[in-house]
């Protein structure tokens, strides 16, 4: 066990689903994975191991923003040796080509929180992903008909009710898709451990036309996202 997952030795899978959602990790562990076991309730952020067409795969739940998020992802990765991470969460669409519901396949992520600052003392790190699962996920977006998917810059927010919207609107002037709070942290820790990690978003609200989706619909209706991570982590 780690300080904030319960689970035995040997209880996570080496790859890793990780929804911000405690409830998205149960929906997904009961509609996509076999045979799935709760190994985690600790604080409420659930965790399942179960097999995906035969494979192992777990998914933990990561709380909102990046400093819940990084103490599951530093506990996975550290205590946990798990080798693969793939975030499927939500996010907001920055500019009007991104629809509500489309997919956002995280290829970098830009931030105004201070974790990076503090590592790297000022320097500007660049988090990105790891380019063999951006790649697996575009291509299994492509092969789909029923989402419309987009690969690109997303920005990484500490403030949900941001007190400067300018300044958004300025990373969607250089090109940044959508707004979430968890990538730029998730992508950091993982090139600090050398293991990969991938951002997988849908649209579930639109800063500029106003379109949100239910938080019902957050939390059970965004299964491309899920089989898209998926179909990556075991290419």
């Amino acid at each position: 066990m780690s300080t904030h997952l319960g689970a035995a030795p040997g209880a996570i899978a080496p790859y890793v689903l990780l929804p911000g959602d405690p409830l998205r990790a149960t929906w997904i562990a009961q509609t996509f994975l076999d045979d799935a076991v709760l190994y985690n309730d600790v604080r409420g952020m659930l965790g399942y191991t179960g097999t995906w067409r035969g494979q192992r795969v777990s998914v933990q739940g990561s709380g909102m923003g990046q400093p819940s998020l990084a103490i599951y992802v530093t506990e996975l990765f550290r205590e946990y040796d798990v080798e693969a991470i793939v975030r499927v969460g939500s996010c907001g669409a920055l500019v009007e080509s991104v629809a509500l519901r489309d997919v956002l396949i995280a290829s970098g992520a830009c931030t105004n929180s201070g974790m990076n600052r503090i590592t790297f003392e000022g320097l500007d790190y660049a988090p990105v992903a790891d380019f063999g699962l951006l790649r697996a996920a575009a291509d299994a977006a492509d092969a789909r008909d029923d989402v419309t998917a987009h690969l690109g810059l997303i920005f990484s927010t500490d403030s949900f009710y941001n007190p400067r919207p300018e300044l958004v609107a300025r990373m969607a002037d250089y090109g940044v898709l959508g707004i979430e709070m968890e990538a730029s942290a998730l992508y950091t820790l993982a090139a600090k451990h050398g293991r990969r990690a991938l951002a997988i978003n849908t649209v579930g609200d639109h800063v500029v036309t106003g379109e949100q989706t239910s938080a019902e619909e957050r939390e059970q209706g965004f299964g491309a996202m899920v089989e898209i991570a998926l179909t990556a982590l075991f290419a």
